[in-house]
């Protein structure tokens, strides 16, 4: 398996079209300066020994060098084993709700950032486990497939924020519909939904959908995060948000929906505040549950290649250096860069 350990890098890549551009342009500008000077024939005859060609080759071997380093930068990586395991666990899918309440601060940092380090927490806390992250507000969405890569689940929660979906709601019903066609066809491990939410904005259907997950087997957990005594939504342009009369709106946990979600599924409600007494409930639910063989596909001794690379970069600047502007009369017979007719 190839992958980058930094690929945060690669975004300099697109440094090279814009740097050929500016060539291109230059190389336009540099040919209508020469026409006012004389005839473009008159002029090759007067300095035979420059080659136009040898300049774009020099100039795509520093473009080539360029990108190569960015690469190296990124840290390829090569996966030298591969192992299919099995191994026992759960499989878990986590909804989590990231509409605009969630931004609330009356849990520390906030709503939204407070679910997102208990997610990490519970990753963290996953050892043979499979996990699936849903995003929700007004619609549901597949941020993560179920998996066992864990670095990926991180990488992928720390994105999340409520620009993701531009429907505000809290559409709870779509994200346990959605949790429930998310898992494995595996019968023998054992499934659990965790639906993180403030419960407010209530779209339909969300008891139905939690007694219908039950009915299949799988484990609700309705985890409400946030106070009943409600506090005001943070914006980043006008401080807090209002209603259309200019008064500024307070959002409150819905904790008696959130409790009828989780007893309409047989399932366990958690309330989440600023302790840590909900992470080691959910771990102990978690813990208690059946477990059954999980095939995973496991890639290890991950070895760099950036030294590799950065060979080739050495190459192509020595080639560059060595490579002269204009014609070289000792090579000029190996007809490398001649035009072909």
């Amino acid at each position: 398996m190839f992958r980058f350990a930094d690929p945060t890098y690669l975004w300099l890549l697109w440094l090279i079209p814009l740097l050929v551009g500016v060539r291109f342009l230059y190389a336009l500008k540099q040919r209508k300066r020469l026409r006012t000077f004389g005839d473009p024939k008159l002029l090759k005859l007067l300095v035979p020994d420059a080659s136009a060609i040898r300049q774009h080759v020099k100039f795509g071997l520093l473009m080539g060098a360029l990108a190569l380093l960015i690469v190296a930068l990124a840290r390829p990586q090569l996966g030298t084993r591969i192992s299919h395991e099995k191994r026992e666990g759960i499989e878990t899918i986590i909804a989590l709700d990231i509409s605009n309440s969630m931004l609330a601060e009356d849990v520390v940092p906030s709503r939204l950032e407070k679910s997102k380090l208990m997610v990490e927490n519970l990753v963290d806390h996953f050892n043979n486990d499979k996990i699936g992250l849903i995003v929700f507000a007004g619609e549901a969405f597949v941020q993560l497939p179920i998996t066992t890569d864990y670095v990926s689940a991180k990488m992928f929660l720390n994105d999340i924020d409520p620009s993701l979906i531009a429907s505000q709601g809290t559409d709870i019903g779509g994200a346990l519909r959605l949790a429930m066609h998310s898992f494995t066809q595996d019968d023998r491990s054992g499934k659990a939904i965790i639906v993180i939410t403030d419960g407010e904005d209530h779209e339909g259907e969300a008891e139905e959908m939690a007694r219908e997950a039950e009915k299949n087997g799988m484990r609700v957990f309705i985890l409400g995060i946030g106070s009943t005594a409600g506090a005001p939504i943070p914006m980043e342009e006008d401080g807090y948000l209002k209603d259309s009369q200019g008064q500024t709106v307070m959002t409150a946990l819905n904790e008696q929906m959130c409790k009828k979600i989780a007893e309409a599924g047989k399932g366990t409600y958690i309330h989440v505040d600023n302790s840590s007494t909900a992470e080691e409930k959910l771990d102990k639910e978690l813990s208690a549950m059946q477990k059954g063989e999980i095939d995973s596909v496991v890639y290890s001794d991950f070895d760099e290649q950036f030294q590799a690379v950065a060979i080739l970069v050495l190459l192509l600047l020595m080639a560059e250096a060595v490579l002269l502007s204009r014609k070289n009369h000792v090579t000029d017979r190996w007809k490398l860069f001649r035009r072909i007719k």
